[in-house]
């Protein structure tokens, strides 16, 4: 089990206890932790880059990025504001700034994996597919081709056409939708189910977004 499954089973194991919502359980813990090992830091949520690659193209590793920025008076100010100071004060590129941030509060707690900054989770799944894009284009637009693509799912059409990403409003959430059409027949389909308000919500969807999108193959096979 990784760290970040058992830390999880440890918050599910104390709401359980408690009856306390999972954001509170699992701020609990992280006090707990801190306390409990003094010059210890705690890896709450493992970040995206490995430590190797964040000290190869910024010169810190990311103990040390999380001891920086637990310095500075911006780690209460949110995402945005540590992001501008990390670009502005060490010569890394916009990228890695945002990805120091979002791994720092990973590591820290401020945001688990799939978290974005206002405290939702995406639920993203990526597959190329035997299908014509611009046939998918069109059924999304059209709402009963789309009704039939999400089986009877409610929904509706929240983007213009011509846009690079579709938006999708469902009863749980916005699925954004990115068509990337490639030679052969094929296409690379992104989905990215937003605005979740929990975990939980992303291991029920993606899979359900993995099979559909499976299920999209398929269909371009027959």
């Amino acid at each position: 089990m990784t760290a970040h499954a058992s830390f999880k089973k440890r918050i599910r194991a104390r709401m359980a206890k408690t009856g306390e919502r999972y954001g509170a359980a699992r701020r609990t813990l992280i006090e707990h932790a801190d306390r409990s090992a003094p010059g210890v830091r705690v890896w709450v949520s493992p970040p995206e880059q490995p430590d190797e690659s964040v000290l190869e193209h910024t010169g810190k590793r990311w103990n040390e990025w999380c001891d920086v920025i637990d310095s500075w008076p911006e780690v209460d100010d949110g995402h945005a504001a540590v992001a501008a100071r990390v670009i502005a004060e060490f010569d890394v590129t916009g990228w890695w700034g945002q990805g120091i941030t979002v791994g720092w509060e990973r590591i820290t707690g401020r945001r688990l994996v799939n978290q974005m900054s206002d405290g939702t989770f995406t639920a993203g799944v990526t597959r190329t597919v035997t299908l014509d894009a611009t046939e998918l284009r069109n059924m999304l637009y059209d709402d009963a081709d789309r009704s039939d693509l999400f089986g009877g799912m409610a929904s509706e059409m929240r983007s213009r056409r011509g846009v690079n990403v579709m938006r999708i409003r469902l009863d749980v959430g916005t699925v954004g939708i990115s068509i990337d059409e490639k030679p052969g027949g094929r296409a690379t389909v992104g989905v990215a189910h937003e605005k979740l308000t929990d975990p939980a919500d992303v291991a029920q969807w993606k899979p359900f977004w993995a099979d559909w999108l499976a299920a999209l193959d398929a269909s371009g096979d027959e």
